[in-house]
Formats: C-alpha cells, sequence, structure tokens
C-alpha cells in the first residue's frame, strides 16, 4: 500500500503547502487552509471534536501538475498555478520527475541532457532527442504518479471519488499523456508545447475533455505538428489555444484559463480568476480558440 509522509507544512495566504514523500518519490500538496492544524508529527493537534465538520477539510477536486524539463516541482509555474486552483476551490499536488529536483540523474540521464544542451547550443533541431528522453521518463514517471494519486487518495480529505485532472505541458505532456491513458481517474486533462512524433497514438486514445496550449511562433516545436498533435486527441470536447509568441512566451492568463476549465469539468461552474495584470493586458497576444468534435 502506497503511503504519504509529509515532512514539512507552511500556512499562508489560506494555503496550506505540505511537502510528502511517497517511496523515493518528492511531493508537495497545497490545499486550501481549512484548519490550521499541522498534519506533521509532534505539533499541536486541532481544537476541533474528531469528527466534526471543522475537524473535516471540505473535499475539493485534485488536479496534478506535471512540471516541465530541468524544473521541479516547487518550480514558480507550479506554485503560481496551485495558488490560482486552490484559490477557485481545488487542491494541488506536483511531484519531482525523475532526474528532477533532488533526485539523482542516472548516467542516462546525463547523456541525453548533455545532447539535448549540445543541439540547442548549435542552433540543431531538439525535437527527436527531446520525444527520445522525455518519453524514458515517462515510463518511470507513470508509475509513480499512480502510486502518489494512490497514496493522496486515502487521505481523510480526499477519497476514492475525489474528482482528478491533469495540467503539464511541456516534458509535463509528455509524462501527462501517457498517465491520463493509463489512469481512468483523470477527468479532464491540460496539455501543450510538445512534438506529436512519440504520441501522437496516445493522443488517439484520449478521449476526456482537454485544453491544448500552442505558440503560433515556436521556434523549437512546428507550428503544422503542433496543431497536428492537436488534431490527433480522440476527445469529443477539445479546445486549442494558440498565441502569438515563442516557445517560452506563453501567457501567464493560460493559467487562469485552465482553472475555468477545470472548474467547468471538475466543479460544474464557472470558476472566478484573477484579471490580467496590465502587462499581460498589454501584450500583442492573437488567441485562437476552435472547438473540435471527434
Amino acid at each position: 500500500m502506497n503511503t504519504a509522509q509529509f515532512t514539512a507544512e507552511t500556512i499562508s495566504d489560506g494555503i496550506r503547502e505540505r511537502d510528502f514523500t511517497v517511496g523515493d518519490v518528492t511531493g508537495v500538496l497545497w490545499s486550501p487552509a481549512h484548519d490550521p492544524a499541522s498534519s506533521i508529527p509532534g505539533t499541536p493537534p486541532s481544537q476541533a471534536a474528531p469528527g466534526s465538520a471543522e475537524d473535516t477539510p471540505e473535499r475539493t477536486p485534485l488536479i496534478l501538475l506535471g512540471h516541465g524539463g530541468g524544473n521541479h516541482r516547487k518550480a514558480p509555474a507550479m506554485s503560481g498555478r496551485a495558488e490560482r486552483l486552490v484559490a477557485a476551490g481545488f487542491s494541488a499536488v506536483s511531484i519531482d520527475a525523475p532526474g528532477h529536483g533532488g533526485r539523482p540523474r542516472t548516467a542516462h540521464d546525463e547523456r541525453e541532457i548533455a545532447e539535448m544542451t549540445r543541439l540547442m547550443a548549435a542552433g540543431e533541431p531538439v525535437g527527436p532527442v527531446v520525444g527520445r528522453y522525455n518519453a524514458h521518463l515517462a515510463e518511470r514517471a507513470v508509475p509513480e504518479w499512480q502510486a502518489t494519486l494512490d497514496a493522496l487518495l486515502e487521505l481523510p480529505e480526499f477519497g476514492a471519488d475525489t474528482p482528478v485532472g491533469y495540467f503539464g505541458l511541456n516534458m509535463g505532456t509528455a509524462i501527462g499523456m501517457p498517465l491520463t491513458v493509463a489512469e481512468p481517474r483523470i477527468s479532464a486533462a491540460v496539455f501543450g508545447l510538445f512534438w506529436p512524433d512519440l504520441v501522437a497514438g496516445l493522443a488517439r486514445r484520449i478521449t476526456i475533455p482537454i485544453e491544448f496550449a500552442l505558440q503560433w511562433d515556436d521556434e523549437h516545436i512546428p507550428r503544422d505538428a503542433g496543431l497536428a498533435l492537436f488534431d490527433a486527441f480522440a476527445s469529443a470536447e477539445k479546445t486549442l489555444h494558440a498565441n502569438a509568441g515563442r516557445h517560452k512566451e506563453l501567457p501567464r492568463f493560460e493559467a487562469d484559463s485552465a482553472v475555468r476549465f477545470f472548474a467547468r469539468h471538475l466543479l460544474g461552474r464557472t470558476a472566478v480568476t484573477p484579471a490580467p495584470t496590465p502587462a499581460e493586458t498589454a501584450a500583442a497576444i492573437v488567441t485562437a480558440t476552435a472547438t473540435a468534435t471527434a
């Protein structure tokens, strides 16, 4: 049986952040701070009566956050998305992918990373190596995500019937797509910014609602390749968000769009999300949204 061992906890601005491990995997869980009581051994217990409404946190849907290549579970993109999700009534969890964060790299990891670095420095196409390496990581990461989900759904604040979504771009998509195929508990997902070569077959097996992000001027992923991957999804409900800009220039307001997407499908309502910053509003962004029925 997989068990989450909580190792640290903080509460700030209405968000409860807990570090944990499941086996050798390091993760972080963000949730609404309903009760200031800590889950860490040795800290003061809640003053609420066991089993009372005050003692049992309100159950929230759970969003799995997959980080990008070279990042980690607490990267700014992960914590920023988690803050938006918690504010809208969700909990969110992120784990370090193999060879990322504080997790050791294998000799294979080192070789692939060195090759990607060489290609990017030379201005050569990096997609084939990224796809190959990310597929290798996904083989290791998918069982880890499933073990993490098993462990978290055993917690009193969740349960076997907790709605689950997945949100991951770049490498987060490369890992999230095979996870979604393998994991029936995921019922809505946000993907994007990835090549179709090794994952188009997986896309044809995904039928849950998806939102897909694409950068129109991506210097790494040709526009036609991004559109081909979106087209491959077998989902009856799928939405394409295409924004002007290069690979790393995805507008921050797309995180708010993802929150609204999950609210529609996992909460059954429209989420209220923060307004774009002045810089985001002033940016020259072309957004094309298309809904297709497979």
